[in-house]
Order: C-alpha cells, then sequence, then structure tokens
C-alpha cells in the first residue's frame, strides 16, 4: 500500500504540540484524503470524533461506536469516518502515519486561542470533505459533543449538506456538568448513547426508504407509460403524484 506521506517525506516537528492542526503533515495528510484519495460510496456516512487510543477502531470508544452501528447496519453500507484533531480521516486509513502518530489532545485542550483556531480549522475540512463526497452518501450521521460538534454543524450550515448530529441538544442540556473540566459529560453516557442508537436506526431507515422508492421509480417509467395506454396522461401524472406522496413521510472523548 502507497504511504500517504513516505518516511523520508516527513516533517521533523513533533507531533504532540498544541499546534498539532496545523503540523505540515497532517495538513499534507488532510489534503491528500480529499485531492487524491479515492473515497468510498456507501448509503451511510457516520462520522465519529478520535480517540487518544491508536488506532482509533481499536479503542473503548470504538469498539462501542462499532457495537452500536453493526448491530443495526451491514459493513458494506456504512463509512466510517473519523473527524477531531486528525482532521478527517476515513476509518481504512487510521493506521496510517501521521494519525497513529500523533498525542496532542484537542478534546482536553482549554487554551482559547488554540481552540479557536482549531473550530476555525476543523469547519474548512469538514466542509471540504462534505463537499467532496456530496455524491458518495445517500444519509450523513456524526455522533460528537463540544467543539467537535460546532465544527460538524457549522461544516453543513456552510455546505448545505444533510448531517443528522447527536446527541440531540436537549439531551446535552440534561447531561451538563458545570463543575467538570469537560462540563458536556462523556459520548459513553447512556443517555448520549441512546441517541446514538436511535439516529443510527433512524439512518437505516432512511436508506431503506430510499431504496424502495429507487425501485419504484425505475418501474415508473414503465407503469407511467401503461397508465397513458390504457388511460392517457392525465392518469399517468397521477399515478406518479401519488407515488411521490407516499415518501413525504423517515475514557472515550479525548481526541
Amino acid at each position: 500500500m502507497t504511504r500517504i506521506i513516505p518516511e523520508d517525506e516527513r516533517s521533523a516537528e513533533p507531533l504532540d504540540t498544541e499546534n498539532i492542526i496545523h503540523h505540515p503533515d497532517m495538513e499534507r495528510a488532510n489534503e491528500w484524503i480529499v485531492s487524491e484519495y479515492e473515497i468510498p460510496s456507501r448509503k451511510i456516512c457516520i462520522f465519529v470524533p478520535c480517540s487518544k487510543k491508536k488506532p482509533y477502531h481499536e479503542s473503548p470508544s470504538h469498539k462501542k461506536f462499532d457495537e452500536i452501528i453493526f448491530a443495526e447496519l451491514a459493513q458494506e453500507d456504512v463509512h466510517v469516518v473519523t473527524f477531531g484533531t486528525c482532521g478527517v480521516v476515513p476509518r481504512e486509513l487510521d493506521v496510517e502515519y501521521p494519525f497513529m502518530n500523533y498525542s496532542f489532545m484537542m478534546g482536553q485542550c482549554n487554551v482559547a486561542k488554540v481552540k479557536r483556531d482549531f473550530l476555525k480549522t476543523e469547519t474548512k475540512r469538514l466542509s471540504e470533505y462534505l463537499e467532496r463526497t456530496k455524491g458518495n452518501y445517500e444519509y450523513r450521521l456524526a455522533y460528537c459533543i463540544g467543539d467537535f460538534r460546532t465544527a460538524m454543524i457549522r461544516a453543513a450550515e456552510q455546505t448545505g449538506i444533510s448531517v443528522d448530529v447527536v446527541p440531540k441538544d436537549e439531551t446535552i442540556e440534561k447531561n451538563i456538568q458545570p463543575d467538570k473540566k469537560f462540563i458536556y459529560n462523556s459520548l459513553s453516557c447512556a443517555d448520549y448513547l441512546f441517541d446514538f442508537t436511535a439516529a443510527v436506526s433512524k439512518a437505516m431507515n432512511a436508506a431503506n426508504a430510499k431504496n424502495v422508492e429507487g425501485a419504484k421509480n425505475v418501474g415508473g417509467a414503465k407503469n407511467a407509460e401503461g397508465a397513458k395506454n390504457v388511460g392517457g396522461a392525465k392518469n399517468a401524472e397521477g399515478a406518479e403524484s401519488a407515488e411521490d406522496a407516499e415518501f413525504e413521510d423517515p475514557e472515550w472523548y479525548d481526541g
């Protein structure tokens, strides 16, 4: 497999400082993903935050996420994408440098300037990824809190690409811990996991509804043509309108 950044081209700058989001290799790797990598097309994309343990998919948090995701969804229907301090990283690349090698945890940083810069940079990276993958997914879901959540919401608004972001606002408000360093609690919280599980089920239902609608539309032309032959263009138009109406009603956080 071709390395994202060959060893002899890697920067000597350390990967454990607050400048991690602007580290030359982190910027280069993120640019490579949106400009050169062949991102797979799947029914559903699920964004989850990065973790302290590397690779991400072996961390306790990601194992729990996977337990919930794949209890409902087939592997071939889902693309898991990690985001946060790392930028935006498809799951299958999480064993690559520099995503395996950094140690700074933005989720635990309380330096105002660093947090502002992260929010701006991560919003941009998420926006670029959403634009790049506009045609790759039918449904997008993100499980996140704090600045990671804010960046995702802003990116979705900037691009006009819909992302179902959970936990729900009211669930977060219910679990605020004002006396803690990280006031939003942990994504391992039972209330948050309940919202995530419900959102995964919703994603499955939405994707299935699109598949059924697509199948109907494939046969729609033949049905409409048959209706025209029997009852004329007016009947065919009515059949198509009825068909459309049927589908109007579908320790962890440390990255």
